[in-house]
């Protein structure tokens, strides 16, 4: 249920309100806007019809049912979301752009990756310090000390940076140095995983599974938020098919389908999404009539030589050049870098 309170409401009688929603066994949510209080209210359906009474009171504008599965997810609880990562905004105007190589290698490669990615107009560092490999025998990255050389790249760049959970039990240690968490495809339904980074205030880049709809994307989404952290960012990585000419089926119709059903803000990730170097480029820059507030692209200054996902990794000098074209593209849809 959502409750949407006039303008103008005092503190006190907001307060009771979250105190009625208490009493009747439900978890408020408020979203505090510009001109109005929505309290969405998570819980028991049998209670609804308590809710429904608060409807009588004046400072009560409408109480409403959430239609949707996931309700605090849903664009019935708000138009739009916009989530902040370090200094940067993701769902306005701006069209972001993380950028960075798979994994943290050495400390060379990812301060080098960072000075490139940002010299580029990337606003976001991406790398990866834990790394969840098909193989037991694949680099696993190099974990807290990975996480070190992140925090000492952003301190050279002023770039916030992003990187991938792999374990409720490394939530803790990950929190202390990164600006945002990044949950990969293959945990998006790691329930426990979810509720642990749902603690959290940190920023949380939730990817889609490759087997998995828009709805399973959005109800992960809600774990994540019913735990109280609202700053979650969508992003479509592409789907498994029968293809395989590239290495995932990329799905852009899912930015606009996500956009309709949800407030949250979506990014895409062509490098996953195709996994042919030559692919991203043309993806990435569909992604920007397609409706993204932005992208996340693998950059290596030595795709050859890289740990991991060299053959979808971008050289500094085409990522400079694609950059250079999503300049010219974004202002068709009222957007800029």
């Amino acid at each position: 249920m959502i409750i949407v309170l006039k303008p103008g409401t005092k503190k006190e009688e907001y307060n009771h309100i979250i105190k009625c929603v208490k009493e009747y066994g439900f978890k408020p949510h408020p979203i505090i806007g510009e001109e109005r209080t929505v309290i969405a209210c998570v819980g028991d359906d049998r209670g609804k019809a308590q809710l429904q009474q608060l409807d009588s009171l004046e400072y009560v504008e409408s109480v409403m049912p959430i239609l949707k599965p996931f309700k605090l997810a849903s664009k019935e609880t708000k138009p739009r979301s916009v989530v902040k990562v370090g200094g940067v905004e993701i769902g306005n105007s701006q069209f972001v752009v993380m950028a960075g190589p798979c994994s943290v290698e050495t400390r060379e490669q990812i301060l080098l990756s960072a000075e490139q990615v940002k010299k580029a107009g990337a606003h976001i560092l991406r790398g990866g310090a834990f790394k969840p490999r098909t193989s037991p025998y694949s680099f696993q990255g190099l974990e807290e000390e990975g996480l070190k050389l992140l925090a000492e790249a952003r301190e050279k760049t002023g770039m916030p940076f992003v990187t991938e959970v792999i374990s409720p039990g490394d939530v803790k240690l990950i929190e202390e140095y990164s600006d945002m968490f990044q949950i990969g495809a293959r945990n998006m339904q790691n329930f426990a995983l979810l509720k642990e980074v749902g603690k959290s205030a940190k920023p949380v880049l939730l990817k889609r599974g490759m087997s998995c709809t828009y709805k399973e994307l959005l109800m992960s989404a809600e774990y994540i938020m019913s735990q109280g952290n609202y700053n979650v960012v969508l992003c479509e990585r592409g789907i498994r098919t029968f293809e395989d000419y590239t290495r995932n089926t990329f799905d852009l119709a899912a930015v606009p389908a996500l956009k309709e059903l949800s407030h949250l803000p979506v990014v895409v990730d062509p490098s996953h999404g195709t996994g042919v170097r030559s692919l991203i480029p043309p993806m990435a820059k569909a992604a920007i009539p397609a409706g993204a507030d932005g992208l996340i692209i693998e950059v290596h200054p030595n795709p050859e030589k890289a740990f991991s996902d060299g053959a979808q990794s971008l050289t500094p000098e085409q990522f400079t050049k694609l950059m250079n074209d999503l300049q010219r593209y974004a202002p068709l849809e009222n957007k800029h870098l």
